[in-house]
């Protein structure tokens, strides 16, 4: 054992600092005067316990971002989804209010006539551009015969020509063979008016160049062939040409129903009637097609 060494004995300094610790906690249990050394010891301390807590602190970021990114990209896709699904509902919720619109319409319409009314919707068109014609989706099962009047919300469409058990077909009154009794709401004067075979447009027949017809009158239905409702809009204006070279004065009219937006039209009711529609050749008189009949296509 060297009794000259400098070193001191491990066991000493263990006695020391533990004497020194319990003379501090004394001192801190007792008074408040350690309170300033602790303050100070922990600016020392505080970046030992920052880099000890780095590693869980780090661990626990890079999980909780992988678990948002997931959540994120799960929370997106189902976002989609229902934004997709709502997008179809509101374009559905628009063609039912559209649709809702019309038939209110048709009801309104339907009020005004004294007639009965069969409500029915256009399921079929005449892909044929030079024969204006549609099918509905009502039939003899419906009472619906040959001949029955066809109108929607804002004129006269046409007439039943072809009925089945379920679906009847309908000439519209722009079929270049379509004719029928009209006047002018104005002043009374009466004409034919015929189809032209082009959508949206009709014409007047034989007018003397004399008659009071102006552009922008209105043509009624006169309810002369007991088929369409007297007095219900059938077309508007637009040209009226005086030749004097002529015997005859150019008029030309807009129908007043919508003929290429119409999807639901009124039936007028009555009692059924078939008459069959007359034949036009070059000898005969051309006014054969007048009071609502339909000439037969060559």
């Amino acid at each position: 054992m060297n009794l000259f060494s400098e070193t001191p004995n491990p066991g000493y300094r263990l006695l020391v600092a533990l004497v020194i610790g319990m003379a501090l906690m004394l001192l801190d249990q007792r008074t408040d005067r350690v309170d300033a050394v602790r303050h100070s010891i922990g600016y020392l301390t505080a970046p030992v316990h920052y880099l000890a807590h780095m590693p869980g602190a780090i661990g626990n970021w890079l999980s909780g971002q992988a678990r948002s990114r997931g959540d994120l990209m799960d929370d997106n896709e189902r976002l989609t989804r229902q934004l997709l699904i709502l997008q179809q509902r509101v374009q559905r919720l628009a063609v039912l209010e559209a649709e809702n619109t019309r038939l209110r319409e048709l009801l309104n319409s339907s009020a005004q006539l004294d007639s009965g009314v069969l409500a029915a919707e256009i399921i079929g068109i005449e892909p044929d551009p030079s024969r204006q014609e549609l099918v509905i989706n009502k039939g003899t099962h419906d009472g619906v015969y040959r001949g029955q009047a066809v109108l929607d919300a804002s004129g006269l469409l046409g007439q039943v020509v072809e009925v089945g058990p379920f679906t009847a077909r309908v000439l519209l009154i722009t079929d270049a063979s379509h004719a029928l009794s009209v006047q002018v709401n104005r002043n009374g004067v009466r004409a034919i008016l015929a189809g032209s075979g082009q959508p949206g447009r009709v014409r007047l027949l034989f007018v003397p160049d004399t008659a009071d017809i102006q552009e922008g009158d209105l043509l009624v239905s006169t309810g002369l062939d007991q088929r369409f409702p007297r007095g219900y809009p059938v077309a508007q204006v637009e040209r009226v040409e005086h030749d004097r070279s002529a015997s005859f004065a150019t008029v030309e009219a807009r129908p007043t129903a919508r003929i290429d937006r119409a999807s639901h039209v009124l039936l007028v009711e009555g009692p059924p009637r078939d008459v069959p529609a007359p034949t036009q050749s070059s000898s005969e008189d051309p006014t054969i097609m007048a009071e609502g009949q339909s000439g037969e296509r060559p």
